[in-house]
């Protein structure tokens, strides 16, 4: 779309997997980008080459600095600790950087008139197990674990500074994604995970019986709803829900269709290894994105096509780390 001022735009995270891909995105859309990553998990390879890159923490005094030094007019907090396993073992933790590390930047924002920010949030762990399956935005918000907690906090939050402090904020509630550049640990990695199996001809482990549902969205969707969400005029906000949308294809896949989606792509099917179902794990999640949709985003991948990019990506790297 064309614009009469160029744009200055943070990605927070944008050395990570989603990060990084929605940078590439605002590059490409002619807006300038700062990039604030602390390389705690993300990697420099993943940085766009022309993005200006701060290596900070989100919640150190100097973000203040840059904010003043810059002046964001689009903020894009993909920075957070979302392993579920360290949220439950070192909840302050967690709560420091999903919270206070929030909290840092809308300040920031709101001192230099910031016009949209765009909060990363959760499904699977703000909704818990659902009752209603696609689940809607509107379903009772009943997280299991400290990040499920903290990614719902930031979500009241944004909507207190909306209401008594001008921020124009736009939450996008994550299903599964999965894509090129995945990091294969951490919650949403089964996909890099077994990828990677399947090039070593090792079994693909399934806990459980494989019967359980994600719901598996590609990261180039993903990224077209970043860019709809940094543009979108949003209405008056009236409860979490108002400024919330969930980004899911609303198609339930289990552990054992993933397993044979990839076995296929890969050509490889060297057997599966089922181990004992692990405690507290969610057994269905899939979303119901119809408010997004309504908004003129939808999926543009099937999982088949984006499972073959992302299986021909990780099988790149490792001939070219091999070489």
């Amino acid at each position: 779309m064309s614009r009469t001022k160029q744009r200055r735009v943070l990605v927070t995270g944008g050395a990570g997997f989603i990060g990084s891909h929605v940078a590439d995105a605002y590059m490409a859309a002619g807006d300038a980008v700062w990039i604030v990553d602390n390389l705690s998990s993300g990697k420099r390879a993943n940085l766009p080459k022309k993005a200006e890159f701060v290596e900070m923490d989100i919640r150190a005094e100097d973000m203040r600095n840059l904010f003043r030094e810059v002046r964001f007019d689009v903020v894009n907090h993909h920075a957070a600790q979302i392993d579920v396993r360290v949220s439950v073992l070192d909840p302050a933790k967690d709560a420091g950087i999903n919270v206070l590390g929030l909290l840092n930047l809308t300040e920031a924002a709101i001192e230099v008139g910031t016009s949209r920010f765009v909060y990363v949030s959760s499904s699977g762990v703000v909704y818990g197990e659902p009752e209603q399956v696609p689940t809607p935005e509107t379903a009772p918000k009943l997280p299991m674990s400290p990040y499920g907690v903290t990614k719902l906090t930031g979500e009241h939050y944004l909507y207190y500074y909306r209401k008594v402090r001008g921020l124009e904020y736009v939450a996008l509630r994550y299903s599964n994604v999965f894509g090129p550049r995945q990091d294969p640990h951490g919650e949403a990695g089964v996909v890099a995970i077994f990828c990677n199996r399947l090039l070593k001809d090792e079994a693909l482990t399934i806990f459980g019986d494989g019967a359980q549902t994600r719901d598996y969205v590609f990261v180039r969707d993903v990224v077209a709803a970043n860019m709809l969400a940094s543009n979108l005029a949003m209405p008056e906000a009236v409860g979490l829900d108002s400024r919330a949308f969930n980004v899911g294809t609303g198609v339930g896949t289990s552990v054992n269709q993933l397993a044979s989606a990839l076995e296929k792509v890969s050509g490889r099917a060297p057997g599966r290894d089922h181990k004992p179902e692990r405690p507290g794990e969610l057994r269905h999640s899939t979303l119901d994105a119809g408010l997004l949709r309504s908004r003129g985003w939808a999926p543009a991948f099937t999982l088949e096509q984006g499972l073959k990019e992302t299986f021909d990506h990780i099988a790149a790297q490792r001939a070219g780390a091999s070489a």
